[in-house]
C-alpha cells in the first residue's frame, strides 16, 4: 500500500480505544446484581457467576482472537467481535424476560466474554504495529478505554434500569456495541511489514525492542514467555483481590456507609484506567523491567499497610494507589512482550499469556479472599499474604531487565 494511501495511525488509535471502552463495560456489571435479584429468585452466587463465567471466556476470546487476527488481519475479528457481542446482549435480555439462568450465562457470560477478549486483544496488536515509536504510552492509552469502560457506562446503565428495566437495557447496550465496534473495526488494518513512522530513530525504540518477529511457538518456547506471563499473573492476582472486594471491605474496615464505599468504588475505576496509561509511557523512558519493579515494589508497602489503614480519606488513598498498580500491569506488559518477541505476531502471543493469567491467577484470586473473609471473619490474613506474595516476586522484573539488556532475542531463539 503506497505511504499517501496509509490510514492516520492516531485515527486507529482513538477507534481502538473506543473499542476498548465498549469492552470494558463488562467491569460495570455490579449494577446490574441487586435488580435481577429483585426480579428473579435466583440467589446473589448464582447471579455473580455469570460474572465469573465471562471473565473466564475473554481468556479464550482473547486467544482465539489473537492468533486469528495474526492471519486474517484486525477488521474482520473485531466485526465478528462485535456481532457476537450484540447477540450476547440480546440473548441475556431474552433469556431474563423468560426466567433462564442459563441463557444469561449462555449469553452474558459464554457469548460476551468471548467476543470481549477478542475485541480487545486486537486493537492492542494493532496500536503495536502502528506506534513502535511510542509503544508504552500507545498500548496505555488504548487499554485505558477498558479501564474507563466502567466509569462510563456503569451510571448509563444504572439510569437506563431505573427507566426502562434490565431486558430493555440489554437490548439497547446490544444495539450500541454493535454499531460502535464495527464501524471502528473499519479502520483496523495493520501497517506494512518495512513501514516505519516519519522521522522516527532507534532513540524512539525500546532498547530491548527485538529486530526480528517470533511466531507464537517460537514465544511459547522460551522461558522468557513464562517469565513475562508470572509477573502479569501476580500483579493481577494482587489488584482484582482488592478490586473484587472493595466495597465490602471499605465499609468493614474504614467504616465507609453503602454509599461512600459504592464512590469509592468508582474512584478506584478511575485510577485502574489512569494507572494504564501513566505506567506504560513511563515505561517508555525508563524501562519496562524498571517500571514492573516500581509495581511490585509499591505495593509491598501498599498491602502491609492496608490491614492499618482504618481512615477513609487514607483508605482511598491506598486502594486508589493499588489500582494504579494494577491497571499499569496490564498497560506495560503487552509492549514488554512486543519489545521481547516483536509484533508481527503479538495478538496470538499475547492472547496465550492473556488466557493463561485469566484462568491461573485473575478468576481464582477473587473466591479466595472472599472464602478468606468468610472463613476468618477479617480481610486482614489475605491481604498480609498478597504482601507476602509481592515481596517475594520483586527478582522477577530484575531477571527480565537482565534478559533484556543480554540482547533476548538472539538468545531467546537459541532456547526456542
Amino acid at each position: 500500500m503506497p505511504v499517501s494511501k496509509l490510514p492516520n495511525r492516531w485515527v486507529i488509535a482513538f477507534a481502538a480505544i473506543l473499542i476498548q471502552i465498549c469492552c470494558g463495560a463488562v467491569y460495570s456489571w455490579s449494577v446490574f446484581v441487586k435488580p435481577l435479584l429483585a426480579l428473579e429468585s435466583w440467589t446473589l452466587i448464582q447471579v455473580s457467576a455469570t460474572f465469573t463465567i465471562t471473565l473466564a471466556c475473554i481468556g479464550i476470546g482473547a486467544l482465539a482472537g489473537g492468533l486469528w487476527q495474526d492471519r486474517s488481519g484486525p477488521r474482520l475479528v473485531i466485526s465478528i467481535a462485535g456481532l457476537l457481542y450484540g447477540l450476547g446482549y440480546f440473548l441475556a435480555s431474552t433469556a431474563i424476560s423468560h426466567r433462564s439462568l442459563a441463557g444469561l450465562y449462555t449469553g452474558y457470560g459464554v457469548l460476551g466474554g468471548i467476543a470481549i477478549g477478542m475485541a480487545y486483544i486486537c486493537p492492542v496488536a494493532t496500536v503495536t504495529k502502528w506506534f513502535p515509536d511510542k509503544r508504552g504510552l500507545m498500548i496505555g492509552a488504548t487499554v485505558m478505554g477498558y479501564g474507563a469502560g466502567a466509569v462510563i457506562i456503569s451510571p448509563i446503565a444504572a439510569r437506563l434500569i431505573i427507566r426502562v428495566g434490565v431486558p430493555a437495557t440489554f437490548e439497547i447496550f446490544a444495539i450500541a456495541f454493535v454499531v460502535v465496534i464495527v464501524l471502528a473495526a473499519q479502520i483496523h488494518v495493520v501497517p506494512p511489514a518495512d513501514w516505519r513512522p516519519a522521522r522516527m530513530t532507534e532513540t524512539h525504540v525500546s532498547r530491548s525492542a527485538a529486530k526480528i518477529d517470533f511466531t507464537v511457538m517460537q514465544a511459547i518456547r522460551t522461558w522468557r514467555f513464562w517469565l513475562l506471563w508470572l509477573m502479569l499473573s501476580l500483579n493481577t492476582s494482587a489488584g482484582i483481590m482488592i478490586i473484587s472486594q472493595a466495597s465490602p471491605l471499605a465499609q468493614q474496615q474504614a467504616g465507609m456507609t453503602v454509599l461512600q464505599a459504592s464512590a469509592a468504588v468508582g474512584l478506584i475505576s478511575i485510577f485502574n484506567a489512569i494507572g494504564r496509561v501513566f505506567w506504560a509511557w513511563v515505561s517508555d523512558f525508563a524501562g519496562r523491567s524498571r517500571v514492573y519493579f516500581t509495581l511490585f515494589a509499591i505495593q509491598v508497602f501498599l498491602f502491609f499497610f492496608l490491614p492499618r489503614v482504618h481512615e477513609a480519606l487514607l483508605f482511598e488513598v491506598v486502594v486508589c494507589s493499588i489500582a494504579l498498580c494494577y491497571g499499569g500491569g496490564f498497560a506495560v506488559l503487552p509492549a514488554f512482550a512486543a519489545d521481547f518477541f516483536g509484533s508481527k505476531y503479538i495478538g496470538g502471543i499475547y492472547g496465550w499469556i492473556i488466557l493463561a493469567m485469566w484462568a491461573v491467577a485473575a478468576i481464582p484470586s477473587p473466591m479466595l479472599i472472599a472464602r478468606v473473609r468468610e472463613t476468618t471473619g477479617t480481610y486482614e490474613y489475605a491481604i498480609y499474604v498478597i504482601g507476602v506474595v509481592m515481596l517475594l516476586s520483586l527478582p522477577l522484573p530484575i531477571l527480565a531487565g537482565r534478559v533484556a539488556a543480554r540482547g533476548p532475542v538472539a538468545q531467546a531463539l537459541q532456547s526456542a
